[in-house]
């Protein structure tokens, strides 16, 4: 009961639907969890130009998953603005905002129904968007079909079918940003395919930040701060780059655990 809520959901401002074209700009971000505790982003500002395919990578606790979850102001900053398209994020709905596209690593699908999950303009295209996910011949061979219930302990529904289902509401909402936080770190290598190829096809034009390539520019997040914002090729070449040093890891490590 003493938590404090969150913004209201709608504001007056009216938010253009094709919000996310022009890009992102983040100034000087700081955050913290909570009141007291140290900061988690420090001072981060940057550029997404609209339309660029943007990768963020960094070590285990470098700030790659606040500055998402900053995006969708899931907890209100310490300091520092966010702007998409010339409008700062804090000054809108949270319900505007959240219109961005996203597909998480670990996907939620609450109890329930397809149909009741959506509205009926979502229903009459559901074979289209449907098909473009695989999963119109899923849905099909329920008993019930759209009717069949969904359930939290994925017994009727596979993790890669909820990763799918994920793509699929992004399809719908044709939001202009699309956020992928190791979107294909839990699933087989088919649903992998199906996954990137739409999102290849299906968001070619949106601003998108990604772990999936290709991909325009890499920022590489160091202890809250983004240190590095560049062309692969430059931060390859580049003998002091963070990037560089992250990706000669991870080579390493993957030929490594092949030779065993």
């Amino acid at each position: 009961m003493q938590i404090p809520s969150e913004a209201p959901e709608i504001l007056k401002r009216t938010v253009p639907q094709s919000i996310g074209l022009q890009g992102v700009k983040s100034k000087c971000k700081i955050f913290r969890y909570r009141k007291d505790s140290t900061l988690v982003l420090r001072g981060t500002s940057c550029t997404f130009e609209g339309g660029h395919k943007v990768g963020i990578v960094g070590r285990t606790a470098s700030g790659k998953s606040t500055l998402i979850s900053e995006l969708f102001r899931l907890v209100e900053p310490a300091g520092g603005r966010i702007v998409v398209d010339g409008v700062d994020i804090f000054k809108i709905g949270p319900h505007d905002l959240r219109s961005f596209g996203v597909i998480p690593q670990d996907p939620t699908l609450f109890n329930g129904t397809f149909f009741s999950d959506y509205l009926l303009s979502f229903y009459l295209h559901w074979k289209k968007v449907f098909g473009k996910c695989q999963l119109r011949e899923a849905v099909k061979e329920k008993e019930n079909g759209l009717d069949s219930l969904v359930v939290e302990d994925e017994s009727n529904w596979s993790m890669g079918q909820w990763q799918l289902f994920c793509l699929e509401h992004a399809l719908l909402r044709k939001s202009k940003i699309l956020v992928l936080d190791e979107a294909t770190a839990s699933i087989d290598n088919a649903t992998d395919m199906i996954l990137q190829k739409t999102i290849r096809t299906e968001f070619a034009n949106c601003t998108r930040n990604v772990n999936i390539i290709p991909m325009t520019c890499f920022g590489c997040c160091n202890t809250g701060k983004l240190v590095e914002y560049d062309e692969f090729m430059k931060l390859m070449k580049n003998k002091d780059s963070l990037f560089g040093q992250l990706v000669k890891e991870y080579w390493s490590h993957y030929h490594s655990a092949k030779s065993h």
